[in-house]
């Protein structure tokens, strides 16, 4: 997917050059802590954790351990409906290296990655360069897979080793890279340090990737903005799609009045999770769509544990003859639910409930649909295109 169109507002015009990037910014003030000025800044890599906490525990733990810390900025943005990373790299890598400087000062780093896709590693090399940082700071490209930015498969890519994840105990931030205690921040959080460094009002805005029909684009946002003023609700929209692909359908009167804040999103079962905002269209199928998605992220899966290995392949298997109009085995619907519900906190890691998250809610949103589809019948528009992206083009 190339880069779509920013918005004015974190990034300016997005001219990626040091010149450009000092013309706007200003040069990096090197006065004052970093955890004096993050205030109740929260990560953008989907989990919202406090950042001045993670700072902390991070710094604390390699004083308790007596070794240097690790810092990783997190590039390897997997899922493929969402942009806003791969944009922000491109468009203004010199924040996200300036948060990175921040981010080692303030654990006391002295070793400090940059991992995104591989893709993306000639510009962020040219960058270091006009820095004088080649050799300071690491480039580290990743493989085009969802679960590329997880923290503890971004950790094992990192050493050396397959980008796959593997148990939280213990977490990175006790020890990570090289068994040494690892900060792992997504790069728009450490551009947002970056900003309020310098005073800039940062924390109170995200990023965001809308699809619509026909378009796609990044745009930054307040937190509390209503999502109908976010993204545009054309008249028929079927549902929207908020987090992503381990995300949560809404039906739309649902979504308009929601604010993007995480308590009004957590209201109704969702989360801003990858920072994706998607307005299903009149004439796709929200059953079809889903089924799609979920066959790319069993297949995406490491294939480490049960609910990945088995689970996920035959939830995929289900819904996919669900979203097939025509008779269907009697019970199918109630095993899909039943199988979702038993691969629920049992993963490896999270992939098996973030896509069994997504299912759930296609279940409840598309109900309509689904008997429709039981009697044989579809409401998309025939030979209607794909409207979620899918590596492949499966559908």
């Amino acid at each position: 997917m190339s880069a779509p169109p920013l918005t004015r507002g974190l990034l300016g015009t997005g001219d990626p050059s040091l010149a450009a990037h000092v013309a706007a910014h200003g040069p990096l003030p090197h006065g004052g802590h970093p955890t004096s000025f993050v205030g109740d800044l929260t990560g953008r890599g989907g989990a919202g954790f406090p950042t001045a906490r993670k700072l902390h525990a991070v710094a604390e733990a390699a004083r308790a351990a007596g070794t240097p810390a690790v810092v990783v900025g997190n590039g390897g943005e997997g899922e493929p409906a969402a942009a806003k990373d791969a944009t922000l790299l491109a468009r203004s890598p010199h924040l996200v290296l300036d948060g990175l400087q921040l981010a080692a000062r303030a654990v006391g780093a002295d070793t400090v990655v940059l991992a995104a896709a591989h893709s993306q590693l000639g510009g962020l090399d040219r960058a270091l360069a006009e820095r004088g940082d080649r050799g300071r700071v690491r480039l580290v490209g990743l493989p085009d897979r969802f679960l590329a930015g997880e923290e503890t498969a971004l950790v094992a890519a990192v050493d050396g080793g397959p980008s796959l994840p593997r148990g939280k105990v213990p977490p990175v931030w006790q020890r990570g890279v090289r068994g040494r205690p690892t900060l792992v921040q997504n790069v728009e959080t450490l551009a947002r340090l970056a900003l309020l460094a310098r005073g800039d009002d940062a924390a109170g805005h995200t990023l965001v990737t809308r699809h619509t029909a026909g378009r796609v684009d990044v745009a930054e946002v307040p937190l509390g903005a209503r999502l109908a003023d976010v993204l545009p609700l054309a008249p028929g929209t079927q549902a929207v799609l908020v987090g992503g692909y381990h995300g949560s359908w809404l039906p739309p009167a649902v979504a308009a009045d929601l604010t993007l804040e995480r308590s009004a999103l957590a209201s109704v079962g969702a989360s801003l999770g990858a920072g994706v905002l998607a307005a299903l269209p009149a004439d796709r199928c929200g059953v079809r769509e889903t089924a799609s998605v979920l066959a790319y992220l069993a297949a995406q899966s490491a294939g480490q544990c049960g609910p990945c290995l088995n689970g996920l392949p035959r939830i995929a298997a289900a819904l996919e003859l669900l979203a097939r109009p025509g008779p269907r085995r009697p019970g199918l619907l109630a095993d899909l639910e039943r199988w979702a519900g038993l691969v629920v906190g049992r993963g490896a890691c999270t992939h098996p409930d973030g896509s069994v998250r997504l299912v759930a809610s296609a279940l409840r949103v598309f109900t309509p649909e689904l008997a429709e589809h039981a009697a044989g019948r579809c409401t998309a528009a025939p030979g209607a295109p794909a409207f979620l992206p899918v590596p492949g083009g499966a559908r």
